[in-house]
């Protein structure tokens, strides 16, 4: 069998390439010119690289086997990422693995502005002993805005709590479940957020959107004597206007590990004791540049064997906490989204899910796109993914409606609910939960009280509801040597309809399924593989 092939194009972790060659065959091309990648790349079904290596419509075109770009940081200004969404192609970054490294430099810079370190450090080294020229403010009991309640900006929030600090941030793209989740104050607008700061830490990407968006008339909102941080990306400040903010004693202080120009040797804003700037070294940890490699190395992998890629940017955000409780509904859902299409043949029109109880807590974005992965896999086979069944689901003019209720159902903690309408406007439903152990249950097929966990191979049987029947399915199995793991039955009504659900050990053949039709009591019988 083909092992498939990554190249690394710049540089990662040692761990990260060992990783990487124990399962894959891994071409180590650090520093590999522009002409040479796109010569090269259709070979490859993965790519790694930094920040240097530009991954576009050009690159993307030329790539015909590629599954999944693995950026080893944070950022990802130089890829394409819709062009990469439409084509299926997973983007990674590890965004987990220098957080706290980041996180961390972002404290560093605030506490050496509210305490004058570096200044006081110059000032004593010169042979210097001026205490009094060194007052400083407590961070306790201030209020600190975070822009961006990502990765890092709630890493920050959940330390600064320790402080005694009131925390505030402004993220529109964030869910009011993450706010609460951290304990944090949700700002309606930017301005909101400008106004009631005693210090900004800036943890937002930079995009169009995003770019100067501190500017002249957001420090003119700011209280006077406010401190702000930014270890997130260049620009997002405009440094004209901080420079006057600074000049004119708005601004007591500013912290940058980000520069709009990098690498940078010289800039006004150095003319300045109380700004402080360090080189970009937020992720430069020993231990971050370890995690980074791995961490990379761990995402290609998991995307070429097709499993959960928790750092997908082109997936809602996931942080390990939040999929260790969410990873058991993802499974249970692709499975559940891959029933319809092996049963019914008609093409869907409407999907509703409806979450119940404990579930309906959790951010379930990335839950819906597995039951859409799931639901498209069997008619799309390998062209969808997780990347893009949202977008594949909107082609087929397939929509989606969720509700979140946290309140039980019927006596389930948890429970998932759904409505599937096909072209006839005929309804298909399923309810699923998951077990005392996090393993996945179907409660329900079209009406039919189940409680069966699915697994790789499954037998459905419509039959009608009378004696005899389920001896003729086990005499048929028995001689057909197919062996059952379980078996359930559900009806809605005694001596009409019933269904029965089959594990089976092993795929069942076309040959085998003709026989349970056989049986005139048996009204259809499908064979499912998920």
């Amino acid at each position: 069998m083909r092992k498939a092939r990554v190249i690394i194009a710049e540089k990662i972790n040692e761990l990260g390439i060992e990783l990487l060659q124990k399962e894959m065959d891994v071409d180590i091309c650090i520093g590999i010119s522009r002409e040479e990648l796109l010569k090269k790349i259709h070979e490859y079904d993965a790519l790694i690289v930094r920040s240097a290596t530009l991954v576009n419509a050009e690159l993307m075109d030329k790539a015909s086997k590629l599954k999944i770009v693995g950026r080893a940081g944070n950022g990802t200004d130089n890829i394409d990422i819709p062009e990469a969404t439409k084509r299926g192609i997973i983007v990674a970054n590890t965004p987990d693995s220098n957080s706290i490294s980041a996180g961390e430099i972002a404290i560093g810079l605030m506490m050496a502005q509210a305490r004058s370190i570096p200044h006081a450090d110059r000032d004593m080294k010169a042979g210097n002993w001026n205490r009094n020229n060194f007052e400083g403010t407590e961070l306790y009991n201030k209020t600190l805005g975070i822009l961006g309640l990502g990765r890092i900006g709630s890493l920050v929030a959940t330390r600064m709590k320790a402080f005694g600090m009131k925390i505030v941030s402004y993220d529109p793209y964030i869910s009011d479940e993450r706010f609460k989740r951290f304990g944090v104050e949700k700002m309606e607008t930017l301005d909101d957020l400008l106004k009631i700061s005693d210090f900004i830490s800036i943890h937002t990407p930079r995009t169009e959107e995003t770019i100067g968006m501190i500017s002249y008339e957001q420090i003119k909102l700011m209280k006077d004597n406010v401190r702000i941080t930014n270890a997130a990306r260049g620009k997002i400040i405009d440094e004209e206007a901080l420079y006057d903010g600074l000049k004119s004693g708005k601004v007591a202080s500013a912290g940058m590990d980000v520069h709009s120009v990098e690498p940078r040797h010289e800039s006004p804003l150095y003319e300045f004791d109380n700004m402080i700037v360090t080189p970009h070294i937020g992720a430069n940890t020993r231990e971050a540049q370890q995690n980074v490699g791995i961490t990379i190395a761990q995402q290609v992998i998991n995307g070429l064997k097709g499993e959960i890629v928790p750092n997908a940017v082109n997936l809602p955000a996931i942080n390990r906490d939040e999929l260790q409780d969410i990873k058991p509904y993802i499974d249970l859902m692709e499975k559940l989204g891959k029933i319809y299409y092996q049963l019914n043949k008609e093409l869907v029109k409407f999907v509703e899910i409806n979450y119940w109880g404990e579930v309906a807590a959790q951010d379930i974005d990335m839950i819906n796109i597995a039951f859409l992965k799931g639901l498209l896999e069997p008619i799309l086979k390998d062209k969808v993914n997780y990347i893009n069944a949202r977008v594949l689901a909107e082609k087929s003019g397939i929509g989606i409606k969720t509700k979140k209720v946290q309140e039980n159902y019927n006596n389930y903690s948890n429970l998932i609910t759904i409505k599937i309408t096909n072209k006839n406007l005929e309804e298909f439903t399923l309810a699923g939960t998951l077990a005392a152990n996090k393993e996945g249950k179907l409660l329900e097929i079209q009406g039919y009280e189940v409680d069966v966990k699915p697994s790789r191979y499954m037998i459905f049987v419509q039959n009608k509801d009378v004696p005899g029947v389920i001896g003729q399915v086990g005499t048929i199995v028995g001689k057909e040597n197919v062996n059952v793991a379980t078996m359930q039955v559900g009806r809605k009504t005694k001596g009409k309809l019933a269904l029965m659900v089959l594990n089976v050990d092993d795929e069942v053949s076309k040959e085998t399924l003709k026989k349970f039709k056989e049986v005139d009591n048996i009204i259809w019988v499908k064979g499912t593989i998920i």
